[in-house]
């Protein structure tokens, strides 16, 4: 007879197994389609790193976050359209930018049409991630607070 102790370590082996196996399937189907599908500009990553800082292409080729209160803009505070840095589409105005007190830069809203967004499981749980429309670059995410 099977313990309740191997019962559960055996479930929570499988559990895991199977939330790795998910994720990793999720990541590589979303870098697939999400490089190569439906942008208008499309570069190799080596183009993108001539073209970006050290710091851009980590957070815009390769998802990665900056330290809150580091950006730049977190306290730009003049009228005017905020552009993606990697292809100079514009995307957001200014009088749709908050001070949401993360650290980051905040926008309630994005202009018609500049930005795409896709599911974001790389936390386990769902989070809506932001991209641009015209090249893909990672712009961060969606919070519902």
């Amino acid at each position: 007879m099977i313990s309740r102790r191997r019962l559960l370590a055996g479930s929570a082996v499988i559990f895991a197994t199977a939330g790795t196996t998910y994720y990793n399937i999720t990541r590589r189907n979303s870098a697939t389609s999400g490089e190569l599908d439906g942008y208008e500009i499309i570069r190799t990553p080596e183009e993108w790193q001539k073209r970006l800082t050290q710091a851009q292409f980590a957070v815009l080729r390769n998802e990665g976050t900056e330290r809150s209160g580091t950006s730049l803009l977190l306290n730009e505070k003049r009228t005017g359209t905020f552009h993606c840095v990697a292809c100079e589409l514009p995307t957001y105005r200014s009088e749709t930018k908050f001070e949401s007190g993360t650290g980051w830069p905040s926008f309630y809203a994005a202009i018609e049409g500049a930005v795409l967004t896709k599911a974001d499981y790389k936390a386990f749980l769902p989070r809506t991630e932001v991209h641009c429309r015209r090249c893909g670059s990672h712009f961060g995410h969606i919070f519902n607070d």
